[in-house]
């Protein structure tokens, strides 16, 4: 088993700053060449207080801030415009800046693109649902209308 600490949040694992065991293959090849993880050393315990200030600071504020952030996602849709090839194919794919930017220009609020989740990769124009985890405990479902640019 190896001992790591998180520098970003992964789902089902914990959130930045966290100490974690997993195993040996699981860290060598996937969650340290990711930038996910750092190994863990008494002197990176300095570190972890370092990570979680950060995160502090990207959080909401508050509590009602977040959850007002979240209502106002959850009751408008975010429509997101791509160059789009024949039958609807996106040239690329929407990432989490794309989606984050989205809402920003929206009206929404500004989140941080690395609460954002998607699903599976969005490569072509339609309806899709995102999550975005704005604290610990409130997670917002985000709905994307992916369109065609002009």
């Amino acid at each position: 088993m190896a001992k790591l600490i998180l520098t970003n949040e992964v789902s089902g694992l914990g959130s930045a700053g966290d100490v974690i065991e997993v195993k040996n293959g699981f860290a060598r090849n996937y969650l340290v060449p990711q930038g996910l993880a750092v190994a863990w050393t008494r002197g990176g315990e300095k570190q972890v207080e370092s990570i979680k200030a950060g995160r502090v600071a990207r959080e909401h504020a508050t509590i009602e801030e977040a959850q007002d952030l979240r209502a106002r996602l959850e009751a408008n849709a975010v429509t997101l415009k791509a160059k789009t090839g024949s039958e609807g194919r996106l040239f690329g794919s929407i990432q989490t800046k794309d989606i984050a930017d989205a809402v920003e220009a929206a009206g929404h609020g500004s989140i941080d693109k690395r609460v954002i989740e998607i699903a599976s990769p969005i490569r072509s124009v339609g309806e899709y649902k995102a999550t975005a985890r704005l604290r610990d405990d409130i997670v917002a479902t985000i709905t994307l209308k992916v369109v065609a640019a002009k």
